[in-house]
């Protein structure tokens, strides 16, 4: 089974065990001085089953994209959305549904390596 790329936020999720038994390929740190602002960011490779558990666990107002080759799963609390990165037309549902949900315009562009 193809396996999603994706980038978990450990502050977005609301139990970071979520990300225990995930095949983790990276991890950083941002670097803010002070540790209470710094974001813990995991590469994560993942198959759709796990991408549908991580709906449950993620934050009012966060999200999660997984990519694989230019095919993107974007998922927020209860909500899933899937569109090709390169026809922006079909971002929109996505992006909508984001900033309903309080999620800044310029945090919403989905980037893919």
């Amino acid at each position: 089974m193809s396996k999603y790329k994706g980038i978990i936020i450990e502050e977005s999720l609301d139990d970071n065990r979520a990300i225990n038994g995930l095949e983790v390929v990276g991890i950083h740190i941002t670097g803010q001085e002070n540790p209470s602002e710094r974001w813990h960011l995991y590469t994560v490779m993942v198959n759709k089953e796990e991408i549908e558990s991580l709906s449950i666990n993620i934050k009012h107002s966060w999200y999660m994209h997984f990519w694989r080759n230019r095919k993107v799963i974007v998922i927020f609390r209860g909500e899933r959305f899937e569109f090709d990165y390169d026809d922006k037309s079909s971002w929109k549902p996505a992006v909508e549904y984001g900033l309903y949900v309080d999620i800044p315009l310029c945090q919403l562009d989905f980037p893919i390596d």
